[in-house]
């Protein structure tokens, strides 16, 4: 016979676990903003948004792999809750022209900035760490032609991060 207490606690240990298990992505659509930082923190990174609403990102970066976006309107309301760090929403680096600013509204502040290339064709690398198809730590990079201050490609590889120096397997 399982006492009372017994039950109690492992009712409210399955709270717990399911709550853990719910992501900013969860919340309803049109949540208001008191709502969601109520339950998760003020946003890290905000941008101006259309009609006199905001942009707001909570990124894990640089270590975590994980930001969530949302935009506010000038009521205080939120439309969806998105996870922005994922293959699908960077395939809309292939469409149009991007600029910093955009790539850092919709994405948040990247992990890393690097440069690569010759002295006479340098592109500055913005690198976001993310779980590619939500298994692999991997990182994308975002390729910037200081030129035209424009994305001209971008691909993902594997986070150096997460990889064993070879110092340990000799």
């Amino acid at each position: 016979m399982v006492s009372r207490t017994v039950k109690l606690a492992g009712i409210a240990l399955a709270g717990v676990l399911t709550a853990a298990c719910t992501s900013m992505a969860d919340l309803p659509a049109g949540a208001s903003l008191q709502e969601v930082q109520a339950q998760y923190g003020a946003p890290n990174f905000s941008c101006p948004g259309a009609n006199g609403g905001e942009r707001l990102i909570w990124s894990q970066q640089p270590f975590g792999q994980y930001a969530w976006g949302t935009n506010v309107d000038g009521n205080g309301n939120t439309d969806r809750v998105v996870s922005l760090l994922t293959d699908s929403n960077f395939s809309q680096l292939a469409s149009g022209t991007w600029t910093p600013e955009q790539v850092r509204c919709e994405f948040g502040p990247p992990a890393e900035v690097s440069s690569v290339g010759l002295p006479s064709s340098t592109s500055i690398v913005w690198s976001y760490r993310y779980r590619q198809s939500s298994a692999w730590n991997s990182m994308m990079h975002v390729y910037f032609d200081p030129a035209t201050d424009t994305v001209t490609r971008f691909h993902a590889g594997p986070d150096p991060m997460y990889e064993r120096d070879s110092f340990w397997f000799m």
